[in-house]
């Protein structure tokens, strides 16, 4: 008897779904496991289908790229029951083109699933990106703002400046004590 495949929530697929070269994937392994066969069924239809599958749907991982996987979902090492193949990674489109190919209902109902997980992570990303053109925004405002309002605290500082250490006043006239007269006297003729 066929053992029918479990629904996966959207939440789960979301957590399988990685950053790859740019790009938002679900690795092989996780996506037959959610449309319910062996990896190797899933590769095999791929295979036999390959022209349904052009680079932008579907690519293979380095090992590099299989190493940093390794460490960060735990794959399992070579010579312990793991891989004999490097993985592929299959974007939205190789996903629900990868549901197609297996004909299984199992796996065309799981498909939906599939989508709403990319679609939610695309919407999350663009929301981001907008919250972050938001933060931008505010950031010039009250950078621009606070321009103005340090200008007026400068200036401010600088009366008060003024006001601690006014400039030196001007030495003021001496006055003279006593009668001052502007009438003028003969003066003398010497002698002779």
């Amino acid at each position: 008897m066929k053992k029918r495949a479990q629904i996966v929530p959207a939440t789960s697929v979301e957590s399988r779904i990685l950053t790859i070269r740019g790009q938002k994937v679900i690795i092989d392994s996780d996506l037959a496991e959610i449309y319910g066969v062996e990896t190797s069924a899933l590769n095999r239809a791929i295979k036999r289908n390959l022209t349904r599958f052009p680079t932008d749907f579907i690519f293979q991982l380095t090992r590099e790229e299989v190493a940093n996987l390794r460490c960060q979902i735990g794959i399992s090492n070579k010579g312990r029951g793991g891989r004999r193949f490097l993985p592929y990674a299959f974007t939205e489109n190789g996903a629900v083109m990868a549901a197609s190919v297996l004909n299984s209902p199992e796996a065309i109902r799981m498909s939906v699933f599939v989508v709403r997980a990319f679609v939610q992570m695309r919407e999350l990303l663009t929301s981001s990106r907008e919250l972050a053109t938001e933060l931008r925004k505010l950031e010039a405002k009250l950078t621009a703002r606070l321009d103005v309002h340090e200008t007026a605290i400068v200036d401010v500082l600088r009366r008060i400046m003024e006001l601690m250490d006014p400039p030196p006043t001007p030495p003021v006239p001496e006055k003279s004590m006593g009668f001052h007269t502007s009438i003028k006297l003969p003066t003398k003729k010497p002698t002779d």
